[in-house]
């Protein structure tokens, strides 16, 4: 397969590798980006692991909870120019509270009337007036005993660039104030999933292996590379789990200490970014003007 500047540019700018060793990797995994990543770990060559799917669509994330119910929907623009627009979160905020009283599933929220009409026709109007395309790419609907929303990079109430859902178990006072630390942690996290048995098998495999190469790349015996691989992946889930990790008000104790210590359990959550998985075009902003000017 042949190796183009752009995928070496993309490797670097995902890990931090140098560009020989962006291209290596490559040349080594024929191509294969992911691979090419656990290649520069088990190297030591990536500087940081960096999530695959730049962040690119604008936009912002609508959240509404009520009686044990949360949703999180994303809506997104072309510009961050039209997400700051009152139109444009007025829309957010009347498809989130319909998310909250029907919303099912993507499909049927479309599908949902919303002022005598389906959100997808409300939403295609708003396109021709505003004059820029949108789109309504996710919702998540978290349920339980009590449910606590944050809300990070606010534009308006209960809108901005994060959203995050806890569900609690437990007196609802204590579960509403450790609640919304908590979904603070996650904003400023990204927990990979709730708990270890909660990991996506694919992920922990993932991660085994490149510690299993990283370690026996340190020349010791086969037993010792156990007991390493052990530890390793020990820390892995502390770090990835939003039970194990370090709790950001407090770091001496984890989150599922901070939530015992105040007689609640944690039974789900939900973490909705802009954009996130989306590739973002690149443009050169003089290229573009002086382009417009050529055809003017």
């Amino acid at each position: 397969m042949t190796i183009t500047a752009q995928m070496v540019k993309e490797l670097r700018e995902s890990t931090g590798a140098g560009m020989m060793d962006a291209k290596k990797a490559l040349t080594e995994t024929n191509g294969d980006m992911e691979a090419a990543v656990d290649w520069l770990r088990t190297k030591g060559l990536a500087k940081a692991a960096k999530k695959s799917g730049r962040v690119a669509a604008e936009g912002l994330i609508g959240v509404a909870v009520t009686d044990g119910r949360g949703v999180a929907i994303e809506l997104n623009s072309e510009t961050d120019f039209v997400a700051k627009n009152a139109d444009f979160q007025a829309l957010v905020r009347e498809i989130s509270k319909v998310a909250l009283e029907t919303g099912e599933s993507l499909e049927v929220l479309k599908a949902t009337h919303l002022n005598g009409k389906p959100v997808e026709d409300v939403l295609n109007e708003a396109i021709a007036r505003i004059g820029e395309n949108m789109t309504l790419r996710r919702m998540h609907v978290l349920e339980g005993d009590t449910v606590v929303h944050y809300v990070h990079n606010a534009a308006a109430e209960g809108m901005g660039k994060i959203g995050v859902l806890v569900a609690l178990k437990g007196p609802k006072d204590k579960a509403e104030t450790v609640g919304k630390q908590i979904a603070m942690h996650i904003a400023a996290t990204s927990p990979a999933s709730l708990s270890e048995k909660d990991l996506d098998p694919a992920l922990i495999e993932r991660e085994k292996a490149v510690l299993t190469e990283q370690a026996r790349e340190s020349g010791k015996p086969e037993s010792v590379i156990e007991k390493m691989i052990v530890g390793r992946m020990s820390k892995f889930f502390e770090e990835v789990t939003l039970l194990g990790q370090k709790f950001v008000m407090n770091p001496d104790i984890t989150v599922a200490q901070a939530a015992s210590e105040a007689g609640v359990e944690v039974t789900g959550y939900v973490r909705v970014a802009v954009g996130e998985g989306i590739e973002k075009k690149e443009e050169d902003f003089a290229a573009e003007v002086a382009k417009t000017l050529q055809g003017s």
